[in-house]
Order: C-alpha cells, then structure tokens, then sequence
C-alpha cells in the first residue's frame, strides 16, 4: 500500500509488520522515524545496516520465534535497504511474528524493484516515497519550526538558511535548532546574531571545499583546508553538503546517459545549475564515472555513522576530502 510521506502520521503505524520508507530525503525520513514511527513507543528498538541485517538473518529470527509472549514489542530498523534484503523480508513476513515490526530505510528504488512492488501491492504493507525537499517544502517545515517555537526571523534571513541549507532538511534542522538554543539565553535575536550562531559566513567556503573535491582540485582542496580553521561542528555541514552535492552529480550522470553530451545535460537539469557553477559542475561529471559516484556516495554515508561516534571528526573529514 502505498501512502505519501505528509500522510503518514495519519494512520496507525503499528498495525502493519512492515514499513518501506524509499527516497532521497534522509532528512524527512529521520523526522518521520522519530516523530511518528518510535514516538510514545516503550519497546526495544534494534538498528542494523542491510549487510548485517543478511548475514545475522537467521539469528535475528530465530530470536523472535523463540521469544515469550511476555517479551516487550519491538521495532526493527534497517538501514540502506535494496533488492538485497527481498530474501529477509520474505523470510520475516511468512513466519508468525507478532511482537515486532520491520522499518527498511532505503534511497531510491527504481519502478523495477521489487521489493517496492512487494510493498506497494500488499493490503498489509505500507510504502512511502520520499522526494526531494523545494524551497516552499522546506519554507513550511521552517515557518513550522519556528512558530512551535515561538520564534521570529525576517524573511530575508528564512530565506538565506533555506538557500544555505542545499535542499537537504538535515542541514535546515541544525541551524533552526542552533536558533533555538540562542533564544533561550536571548529576548531579541537580529540577524547578526543568526549569522554568527549558524554556517551562514562559512557556508560559501563549504561549497568552495566540496565541489573543488568533487572536480578533482586537489591543489584547490588543500588550500581551503588549510587556510580555515574547521571545527567538529562543521564536520555534519561539509558531510552533507557533500552528500548533497554527489547526489546532484549521480542525477547527471544518469541524464547524461539519455542526453549524451554534458552541455545539453546541464542545460535541462532541474533544478536549474546556476551559470557561476557550470564549468566546475562540468569538470565534475568528466572527472566521475557513475559507479564512482554511487560508491562515493555509499563512503560518505558510512562516514556520517561513524564521525557522529567520534570527539575528532573533524579529523576524519578532513582526512576524507584530502584523499580520493
């Protein structure tokens, strides 16, 4: 059954066995997962990644199969989820498991995959999409923000952290909650303050930073480095500026598979590459072949996991952006 991701909260989660959250917008499946799925719930809540998830398959289910009726509830997560994991599922859905609950977490499936088509044509499934964030999406979860907050910003200033944020609902979160926490401590914020508290200076120099990387500048990427003084804080911002900016480039290489040359590429993509990036975007999409991107984007997820774990991560960004 397929539901779409603001109708969600709607219905009653746990009644299905299973949830397939598919889709670029990590930001508002987080949200999700936290807000609707895991709130008011008591129970144990297990998180694998797909690889872990296949190789303890058995021992995962033989655990709930050996369970007390008395055990408490429990949620499974699984992260970046793809057709590898069918064999799980199927294995999981035709056993009679009642005290728990799988939620994959996956980027996209294509319409041929089938482990969406199982959860979009099951009564007893649900399959939610998630798009890309817009600057209207992410304005309503912005205001949103705010006004539960009570907290008031000019227009001017919404609209530089929605810019700033690179379409991602992570980013836009960090800095509304950064907000947030200088307004408990503060009557009147102006907009010096905003642009002190947040990435908002430092911002262009992230951008500089990834897509020098993603060109392959490595003089460049040094340099930049070298000359700012990166701290832990700033290591979520380049992650998923970066993570951000190789989603793009992986777009354009599958567009530039139907279109062919990168011109006509660049010229057709939505939304529209601005023309101060266009010959810095053009030496990304020569330097990369697609494989090298979804793998580059596979590294920076597992990066993500780790430095949230890690007192230096800053140290393990930077070692990351200097090597290729």
């Amino acid at each position: 059954m397929i539901i779409k991701s603001f109708e969600f909260e709607k219905i009653k989660s746990k009644n299905y066995k299973s949830i397939l959250l598919y889709g670029v917008n990590q930001g508002l499946k987080d949200e999700i997962i936290k807000s609707t799925i895991l709130k008011d719930f008591s129970g144990e809540v297990l998180k694998y990644d797909e690889t872990e998830a296949i190789e303890k398959s058995e021992i995962i289910l033989e655990s709930f199969l050996n369970g007390s009726l008395f055990d408490k509830q429990k949620i499974i997560l699984i992260s970046r989820c793809s057709n590898k994991i069918y064999s799980f599922i199927e294995k999981f859905l035709g056993k009679e498991i009642s005290q728990a609950m799988l939620v994959l977490n996956s980027e996209n499936l294509d319409k041929k995959s089938k482990l969406r088509a199982l959860y979009e044509k099951s009564k007893d499934l649900v399959c939610v999409p998630f798009y890309e964030d817009n600057q209207q999406s992410l304005g309503i979860f912005a205001n949103k923000y705010l006004q539960n907050k009570n907290i008031k910003l000019s227009r001017e200033i919404l609209n530089l952290i929605i810019e700033r944020s690179q379409g991602d609902r992570g980013n836009l979160k960090n800095e509304l909650q950064k907000i947030e926490n200088l307004s408990l401590s503060k009557k009147n914020i102006f907009n010096e303050d905003i642009i002190n508290i947040t990435n908002l200076a430092e911002n262009y120099t992230v951008f500089e930073l990834v897509d020098n990387y993603l060109a392959k500048n490595q003089k460049k990427v040094s340099k930049i480095i070298n000359e700012n003084n990166f701290e832990n804080d700033d290591s979520i911002i380049i992650l998923r500026t970066l993570l951000s900016r190789s989603k793009r480039l992986l777009k354009l290489k599958n567009m530039q598979n139907v279109n062919k040359s990168i011109d006509d590429t660049i010229a057709v993509c939505k939304p529209p590459i601005f023309w101060k990036e266009k010959d810095i975007v053009k030496q990304q999409m020569s330097n990369w072949s697609e494989d090298e991107v979804k793998k580059k984007i596979f590294e920076i997820s597992n990066l993500e996991i780790l430095i949230k774990k890690n007192s230096s991560s800053i140290n393990l960004v930077s070692d990351f952006i200097s090597n290729y």
